[in-house]
């Protein structure tokens, strides 16, 4: 299991240079840059904010600098925020969006595991019918009008909870943006489980396990539902690195100070570097979570050896 582990490690080195390398050269081309402003500059001090930064220097020089220093874990000043590097912002919005990401995915998880299943149970009865579709619903509708959905309803119309921000941290403040943020995913999580769990509840083990007179709650938790988590778990790793990163959505909406509003604020205003450090810390997490995936691929599964 060492070597496995060890060896997709290495494999990450790669990925994470052909990331870097695509994510500098498409913010390169991109139309406009960090200092176009809508009252253009003097063309000196355009020059003095270019050789400021590096910006002068032909872009396979910036290229390999940019490379040199993301090695050593340096992102480089933002262009915008400019009292602040990189790591230093990312440092400041990582916890909010990690805490609100956590939520969300217990969330998804736990609610999308628990609707599948129970579908599962009662295939083709009016309950399936029931959670598949509002299953495709939470698919289908984005969360950029869900959140503005809740936030009428819950927030000015009930006056139940706060319309945004963070607050004081409190499950209060979080209650909608985390909702927002987890219905899509609990939608696929519930879809993936009801699928594996009824395709599980038809094989040959199962109907066994059933022939020896084993109660049902312990044919389905035991023996199916170890079967059935294997697509949910395959799903996990880009959703966890997704909700964990900080939805650039939600965030915005919602007005939370996470990595995704970082994200978002990055590229409306070209700050290469912010939106660069994102960029990598995203494909991070990702790389990571395969990782843990294709682990928890070999408890679940007898037959999957890595070694």
């Amino acid at each position: 299991m060492l070597s496995f582990v060890f060896r997709r490690l290495a494999s990450a080195v790669p990925t994470l240079f052909i990331v870097v390398t695509i994510s500098f050269f498409l913010m390169r081309f991109a139309p406009g840059g960090p200092f176009n402003l809508e009252r253009p500059l003097s063309p000196q001090t355009m020059a003095n904010l270019n050789k400021a930064y590096g910006l002068d220097l032909p872009l396979w020089q910036q290229y390999l600098r940019y490379l040199g220093n993301v090695v050593r874990g340096d992102f480089g000043p933002s262009y915008i925020y400019r009292d602040n590097t990189v790591d230093q912002l990312i440092g400041m919005g990582l916890p909010y969006s990690i805490e609100l990401g956590l939520w969300a995915l217990g969330v998804a998880l736990v609610g999308g595991i628990a609707a599948g299943t129970f579908a599962a149970l009662r295939q083709n009865s009016f309950i399936d019918v029931a959670i598949m579709t509002l299953s495709t619903v939470g698919v289908t509708v984005p969360n950029f009008v869900v959140g503005p959905v809740l936030t009428l309803v819950f927030a000015v119309t009930l006056s139940w909870l706060p319309a945004g921000g963070w607050g004081d941290g409190s499950l209060r403040f979080l209650i909608l943006p985390m909702i927002a943020l987890a219905l899509p995913q609990l939608a696929v999580f519930a879809r993936l489980t009801r699928g594996a769990m009824i395709e599980a509840l038809h094989t040959d083990h199962i109907r066994t396990a059933r022939a020896y007179g084993l109660p049902a709650r312990t044919v389905v938790v035991t023996h199916a539902m170890r079967a059935a988590m294997l697509p949910v778990v395959s799903y996990l790793a880009p959703c966890a690195a997704a909700l964990l990163t900080g939805s650039a959505v939600i965030e915005t909406l919602f007005t939370i100070p996470g990595v995704g509003r970082f994200f978002v604020l990055g590229a409306i205003n070209r700050d290469y570097t912010l939106v660069m450090g994102t960029v990598v810390l995203i494909a991070v997490f990702v790389i990571v979570f395969n990782l843990v995936v294709d682990i928890l691929y070999g408890l679940l599964d007898p037959r999957v050896r890595h070694e």
